[in-house]
């Protein structure tokens, strides 16, 4: 009978939050039905919600260190911090290893994975929200390098960051035959723990080319362009989105919702225009 009452207690606690955050009864009732603050945003001893945002604090323009302010921003950062001021949650951004990140959704650490995260090749190990972005892999070489087209990169040393959408692009189970026997002509395959790293590594010519997203690439080339360059050639397409813990319905809904009106009133393209010279407008792909 005492866990009966309470779980009735934390569901109540729970549907007044959320009615206060969104002003729906649909989505309170949602939320009602977890009473695990692993797999739902935290309610902390004051009552408040706190939604625990895990990202790549090296990958602009979706989260990274802004060096003037010392402050942790970026698109996706700015639309997760949107979504918390409409539902009355207070954003907590938490930076994380990237080869950590399943360790620290599962332990309740954070509550999804929002950075630039692709779906493509992970569609069952997380709850996902709609896509939200086109994205592709590409490939940035040292300005004036000789490497002009992938088939260039034969007996090269390409570096990808540790578990990512470049790496499973080359080696994963859905990685196409082309990419497989690309992949299989390069004089190594070099994995990296953050782009930052391995940029570094290109200027240095420990590594003769870095395969990263589109995004990434864009704004490295764009803040550096004496130094770097990307190839047109597209390794492969995929599409973001934001990742939660598996089951995580409950919570998956109430952010993809609030996430969807701001589509539909204008406030992720206004976000998204800060970023205009990284192609983010272009990459949208909520549905109205």
């Amino acid at each position: 009978m005492k866990k009966v009452l309470a779980l009735i207690l934390v569901a109540a606690t729970l549907a007044t939050l959320v009615l206060a955050g969104c002003g729906s009864s649909n989505t309170t009732s949602s939320e009602a039905k977890s009473d695990d603050k692993k797999t739902a945003a935290t309610v902390t001893s004051d009552g408040s919600t706190t939604f625990t945002v895990g990202f790549d604090a090296e990958f602009p323009p979706y989260g990274y260190k802004d060096k003037k302010t010392g402050e942790y921003t970026g698109f996706d950062l700015e639309l997760a911090q949107e979504v918390c001021d409409r539902l009355g949650w207070k954003l907590e951004k938490k930076p994380i290893d990237w080869d950590s990140k399943d360790m620290e959704l599962n332990s309740g650490t954070i509550n999804c994975i929002w950075n630039g995260f692709t779906i493509n090749g992970r569609e069952n190990d997380y709850t996902w929200s709609v896509p939200y972005v086109n994205n592709s892999q590409v490939v940035v070489v040292k300005k004036g390098s000789a490497i002009k087209s992938l088939d260039d990169l034969k007996n090269k040393v390409v570096a990808v960051q540790t578990d990512s959408s470049a790496l499973a692009a080359f080696t994963g189970d859905d990685a196409t035959k082309e990419n497989k026997k690309l992949a299989a002509s390069f004089k190594d395959l070099k994995q990296i723990a953050d782009y930052n790293t391995a940029l570094m590594n290109l200027e240095s010519g420990a590594v003769d080319a870095v395969c990263m997203d589109n995004g990434v690439a864009n704004y490295n080339v764009s803040k550096s362009p004496e130094k770097y360059t990307m190839l047109s050639d597209i390794v492969s397409k995929e599409q973001y989105g934001i990742g939660f813990k598996k089951g995580n319905t409950a919570l998956k809904d109430i952010v993809e919702k609030t996430l969807l009106e701001m589509y539909k009133d204008g406030k992720v393209n206004e976000i998204a225009k800060k970023y205009s010279k990284y192609y983010l407008e272009d990459s949208l792909c909520l549905e109205k």
